[in-house]
This record gives structure tokens, C-alpha cells and sequence, in this order.
């Protein structure tokens, strides 16, 4: 079972199975449960197989990490084949642990809706821990979005990824949003708008088959 991952400099944490997004493009679709991921920062691309059996406990995650010797790696990201905050309070504890530890730069990457998931705004317990959140921003507004990603919560997530962006990057958190180049010049802009209304970046990633 594939706990922690080396994907370029970075080590990744699968947490998870579970998420609140059913996306089209998502490889939890499929049957084979190998999921290719990427580092959002050089679109490095290694594959996987990311299916748990089981939900790893945070000790064994720590054993995990531990194991791959975590500390040699530039980051440590949260981001498996399920969405990491669905287990939101046990990141945290991770979170912590490697903080402690000593100078660990901790990104994790999310669909943003982590707010919705437990009803509550989660951000304050983020602030001092995740030095950087990725979201999947995937669209330009709430409909397209739904369309894609058929979150549980429909449209109204779209508000809820916004509102927990803009919620963390005031908290201090470097927070990039990402979208594909396959969407059009008129919608990367309209989303770059949206990202710096929200106080976060926009990155631009190209499409990977």
C-alpha cells in the first residue's frame, strides 16, 4: 500500500480514497486504480498505485515518512488519490508532527472544499502549518465547474473553494490556483481575475494524457 510517494523533489502523503468531487477526468473513474500524478509546480509526472486498502492511521503515516526519509525532500504535499482534507484534522496532525521536526516546507494540494466537508472554516487551524495550498480551480464559474466536477455539494461548491482560498491566504498561506491550458485564453483570464480577487496566484498547467 502506497503511503508517502517521491515525485521530483517533493514526497507526497496519500491519505485518502474518499473525495467529495466525482471530476470527468478523474483516474478514480477507472478500474485499474493507477493514478497518474504531477507535480503542480514542473509537471513532473510519475504513476502509481494509489488505491489503499485501508486509511493509513497518522502513525503510520509517520512511519511512512520516516521510512523515505522525508527530510532530504524540497516539500512534503499532501496529495494522493483521494482529496487529502477529506481527512482534514489527521493532515493536521502530520502537519504538526513534521513541523516539529524542524524546516519542512508543507503544501497540500485540494479541491477546496474543505470548509464544506467538515461545516466549519477550517483556515485557522492551517495557519503556521501549511506553508502553501494548491486548489484545482478547474473553471470560471460555479456551473462549469459543477459540470466537470460533480461535487457532492453542487454549485455551491465553486463559492466554497473561493471563500476557503481567500479565507487561507489570509491566514498567511501561499495559495495557487491551477488550471489547464485547454480551457481558452478568455477563461484562463477570467479565472486569473478570480484568483487575485481572492488573493491567491493563478498557474497555468498543460493538459496531461
Amino acid at each position: 500500500m502506497t503511503i508517502t510517494y517521491p515525485l521530483g523533489d517533493n514526497l507526497y502523503i496519500n491519505m485518502t480514497n474518499r473525495c467529495s468531487n466525482s471530476c470527468d477526468f478523474c483516474i478514480r473513474n477507472g478500474e485499474d486504480k493507477e493514478s497518474e500524478q504531477w507535480d503542480s509546480d514542473k509537471d513532473i509526472v510519475g504513476t502509481f498505485k494509489l488505491w489503499l486498502d485501508h486509511e493509513p492511521t497518522v502513525e503510520e503515516v509517520i512511519e511512512s515518512l520516516i521510512k523515505s526519509d522525508y527530510s532530504k525532500y524540497k516539500q512534503i504535499v499532501f496529495c494522493g488519490f483521494g482529496e487529502p482534507f477529506e481527512r482534514f484534522y489527521d493532515c493536521v496532525k502530520v502537519a504538526k508532527w513534521l513541523k516539529e521536526q524542524g524546516n519542512v516546507y508543507i503544501r497540500a494540494n485540494t479541491n477546496g472544499q474543505a470548509n464544506l466537508i467538515h461545516n466549519r472554516d477550517v483556515t485557522p487551524d492551517m495557519k503556521g502549518i501549511f506553508d502553501e495550498i494548491g486548489i484545482s480551480l478547474n473553471a470560471e464559474n460555479a456551473e462549469k465547474y459543477q459540470d466537470i466536477c460533480h461535487s457532492v455539494f453542487g454549485v455551491a461548491a465553486y463559492d466554497g473553494l473561493l471563500e476557503f482560498a481567500r479565507l487561507a491566504a489570509e491566514k498567511g498561506i501561499k495559495v495557487k490556483m491551477t488550471v489547464v491550458d485547454t480551457i481558452g485564453e478568455e477563461a484562463i483570464n477570467m479565472c486569473r481575475k478570480i484568483a487575485q480577487d481572492n488573493g491567491c496566484e493563478l498557474r497555468v498547467r498543460e493538459l496531461i494524457e
